[in-house]
């Protein structure tokens, strides 16, 4: 306390001087019509911008929020699309009843951590057992194909990313439905890999889409990428084809995992028939 009066005795002149400026202002804006409204202009510009950056800076908080809500939308309105559904159809007496089920059910998940820069590159995601999700399940995002669960815990899961040397997913040419494999390619570029084993009968274009196949763990026609370069493969029977991902894994926020409702009976006579063989 004694410091403080100590400062104010050696500075009382400033003090009075700050004072004195301050009153003056005061009273000079106060009957100044002019001086007023300008004040009261200027002073609601400053609270107006003010009041603005506070709402950028709440709406950048809550970014989070908003986008796990799309995110849950999203995921909502592929479980209603019909090639999420099974069609289930029975003719009789001339009457055709069609009833779509549902065989395929996305849940979102954020991406916790990620890699593109290894030969195998694998993907944390924020799902687990409790939420449905099993080992061998599609992941896709917004854009494209992501790549299969691999390891599952009770609220986290590894998916196993297309860039990774042992991903390979039946794919085809959108147009003219000629059925390959894409794979990563070895040159490691995060937005490139090959579609192989397509029939040289194809005619592919630079540009053209390439999507899953339905011998696929995916829905078919879930896009992969586009044709970048064409280029054969050591004058057999197939050709192989670089193309351009069409996810950015480098970027990768949100991602939406496949549970596929036929899987398990697929799985179950596809074993038998290996047994009877």
């Amino acid at each position: 306390m004694r410091n403080l009066l100590i400062f104010i005795t050696k500075y009382n002149a400033f003090f009075l001087f700050l004072i004195f400026e301050i009153v003056s202002l005061i009273i000079y804006i106060k009957y100044n019509s002019f001086q007023k409204a300008s004040f009261i202009n200027s002073t609601n510009q400053v609270t107006g911008n003010l009041y603005a950056k506070a709402d950028e800076l709440k709406g950048y908080l809550s970014l989070k929020e908003v986008n796990d809500k799309l995110a849950k939308e999203n995921a909502q309105l592929r479980n209603q699309l019909r090639s999420s559904k099974y069609a289930d159809t029975v003719a009789h007496k001339m009457v055709n009843d069609t009833i779509y089920k549902q065989q395929y059910e996305y849940i979102e998940a954020r991406v916790i951590n990620n890699s593109i820069n290894k030969r195998n590159n694998y993907i944390t995601i924020s799902r687990g057992s409790r939420d449905g999700i099993e080992k061998g399940m599609g992941v896709i995002s917004s854009l494209g194909v992501v790549g299969k669960v691999m390891f599952v815990g009770e609220h986290l899961s590894i998916v196993q990313s297309l860039l990774h040397k042992e991903s390979r997913f039946s794919a085809m040419l959108a147009t003219n439905k000629e059925i390959g494999y894409v794979e990563w390619g070895e040159g490691m570029n995060p937005q490139k890999g090959l579609l192989v084993d397509v029939s040289n009968n194809a005619q592919p274009k630079i540009g053209e889409n390439v999507v899953t196949s339905e011998l696929s763990l995916f829905p078919a026609g879930i896009t992969l990428g586009k044709v970048s370069k064409l280029k054969a493969k050591g004058g057999g029977f197939f050709l192989n084809m670089e193309i351009t991902f069409a996810t950015d894994f480098s970027k990768l926020e949100y991602v939406y995992v496949i549970i596929n409702k036929f899987a398990k009976e697929q799985a179950g006579l596809e074993a038998r028939e290996k047994k009877d063989e």
